[in-house]
Order: structure tokens, then C-alpha cells, then sequence
């Protein structure tokens, strides 16, 4: 291989997923290139939880681990705090058949704002997870991550038992209350202003001791990250000790240039269960791929079953759609 030659994949994503297909795709073989960014969404939590032997660790050590082990392998190569800001396959743009062979490959620019190289790659791992958009409630941000969290599966078992809040706007606000109920018998749910909760969703809500504030939030009270009190609209301050909020997220995929993978009814990419889009060569891995954000141990998990299927499709072993 010379530097001229395409990457055997070009990995778009630097959290558990990328990092873990990154490895797994290195290990076989494979010349790979990885860009991130560095701005994962999960940057204003303090400790992730529920990933094996790293339970409590924060989310940057772990890339920072992840990443001190990719450097064992000369065969693949990080490009940090870089994007790629446009992704082309020439022969979709010209009508050509994407037959996914080994004439086929993308092209990447690659930088920060401007493109600094461009790199071509015979295959790509969206493992770029999504973009989240919080409640607009003033001053969410200074809780996000201390006392407030999105995740209940990554979070919960640290809040349990206390008075909890339930911040969102969304049709699945319900559902959510049934989840986090599991670990409080004092939790309140704060449509800020919206119809999230039915009148039938809250009735049920209130059988089983959850209580709906439907006002607009004016304020979230507490110092240094720690939550106190929701102030509403009609004056009323609710006691909590901490809480979630349900964002909501997109997939960020603007810098594909000249076709478009399918995509679902709420915009996420549509795969099988192996990982492959309905483009020929292009993969997704990880929140990418899942609808909703999942726990990093399930991500990096996703990251290394696609890298599988991706050395088998390189090689031309059949793999289950």
C-alpha cells in the first residue's frame, strides 16, 4: 500500500462505536482512517456507567484509553479535532452503477472549517451519533450532566430513591415516566408548557403516585450543578434532587454529497441488522444506526459487529441481511 492508495475504510465518528470498530477492523488487517471531531454529546457527563470493568469511569478517559490502544497498530491512523466536511461517491454522481466493488470508492474532504487533505476510501462507518437538542428551559445547561441526565439505564441507580424530575416535550414522555419510576416513589413530570401527556397518560401517571406540572418551567433552582427546586409560570416551586430530561436527536448528515441513505420516518439511518445502509459500501454503527442514544457498552459493541461484517463483505463471505 502506498499513501496514495484508498483506505481500506474510512471510519466518520470518534466515540465507543468508531473506536471499537476502528480496533476490530485494524486487527484484521484492514488500512483504516479514523476522524473525529471531539465533541461527543455526551462531553458534560462527569462518569459513564454500566460499561464492564469501566463502571463510574468518564467518558474522556475511556476514549482516551481507547485511543492509546489504537496507537499499537500502524495501520490506523486519527485524524483528532477534525471533520469530514463533505463525502462524495464519484460514480453516484455521474450515474454509475454503486455496485459497492473495488473500483468504487468515496472521497472525503477532511479539516476543521476548510478541507486540509482529501482521503478516498473503498468503504465508510457512520459512527457519528446524533445531535441532541435540549427542553428550552433556561438554564438547563448548568445542570446537564451533574444532577440532571437523558440516560436512566446509565444514571438511575446514582439518583435512586430520591425526588426526581422528568423534563420533556415529546409524545414518549409517558413511557419515559413508567421507565424512571422504577428507581424513585417521588417523580415529577414537567411537560414545560406542551401536550406531551394526555389526559389519559396523566391519569394513569397519577394511579400509580407520578405527578404532571403541565406550566412552562421559568427556572430550574440549585448551585454548582446540583438541582433544588423547578420554579413554574404560575409561581409554584416543585422540591427535586435530581432528574431527567428527554432531548430530542437527529443524525447529522449534511456532508453527504451526491446520494442519500434511507432514512425512517423520524430521520434516523435505516440499516439491516448487519450495519449496512441501502448504499453499497456504507455502513453505520452505534446511535447512528439505533434510534435513540444507547449505553457506550452497546455502542462499542455495535462498533465491533459491524466491523465484522465490513471484513467479511471486503472479502466476499455472505453475512445475514
Amino acid at each position: 500500500m502506498t499513501e496514495t492508495d484508498p483506505y481500506d475504510v474510512l471510519v466518520i465518528g470518534g466515540g465507543p462505536a468508531g473506536l471499537s470498530a476502528a480496533l476490530n477492523l485494524g486487527r484484521s488487517l484492514m488500512r483504516v482512517l479514523l476522524v473525529d471531531a471531539d465533541r461527543p454529546r455526551n462531553a458534560a457527563t462527569l462518569n459513564s456507567h454500566g460499561f464492564l470493568t469501566r463502571d463510574g469511569v468518564p467518558p474522556h478517559e475511556l476514549r482516551r484509553l481507547a485511543r492509546e490502544e489504537l496507537a499499537a497498530y500502524p495501520n490506523i491512523e486519527i485524524r483528532s479535532r477534525m471533520r469530514v466536511l463533505d463525502l462524495a461517491r464519484p460514480d453516484a454522481e455521474t450515474g454509475g452503477d454503486l455496485d459497492g466493488g473495488a473500483d468504487a470508492v468515496f472521497t472525503a474532504s477532511v479539516g476543521r472549517r476548510e478541507p486540509l487533505e482529501v482521503v478516498s476510501a473503498r468503504a465508510v462507518l457512520l459512527a457519528t451519533g446524533l445531535r441532541e437538542t435540549l427542553p428550552e428551559v433556561p438554564n438547563l445547561r448548568g445542570f446537564y450532566g451533574m444532577s440532571l441526565f437523558s440516560c436512566a439505564a446509565c444514571d438511575a441507580w446514582e439518583l435512586r430513591g430520591r425526588r426526581l424530575a422528568l423534563i420533556g416535550e415529546t409524545p414518549d414522555l409517558c413511557d419515559r415516566a413508567r421507565l424512571i419510576a422504577r428507581w424513585t416513589e417521588s417523580l415529577t413530570v414537567f411537560t414545560n408548557g406542551s401536550d406531551a401527556v394526555s389526559a389519559a397518560e396523566e391519569a394513569e401517571l397519577a394511579a400509580s403516585g407520578v405527578a404532571v406540572r403541565r406550566h412552562p418551567i421559568v427556572e430550574l433552582l440549585g448551585d454548582r450543578g446540583r438541582i433544588e427546586g423547578i420554579r413554574l409560570s404560575d409561581g409554584e416551586v416543585v422540591a427535586v434532587d435530581g432528574g431527567f430530561v428527554r432531548p430530542e436527536w437527529a443524525t447529522e448528515l449534511s456532508f453527504l454529497r451526491g446520494f442519500a441513505p434511507a432514512l425512517d420516518a423520524d430521520g434516523h439511518l435505516v440499516t439491516d441488522r448487519a450495519g449496512r445502509t441501502d448504499v453499497p459500501g456504507l455502513y453505520a454503527a452505534g446511535d447512528a444506526a439505533i434510534p435513540g442514544p444507547q449505553q457506550l457498552i452497546v455502542a462499542a459493541g455495535a462498533g465491533a459487529r459491524v466491523a465484522a461484517v465490513m471484513v467479511h463483505d471486503a472479502v466476499g463471505i455472505a453475512q445475514a441481511h
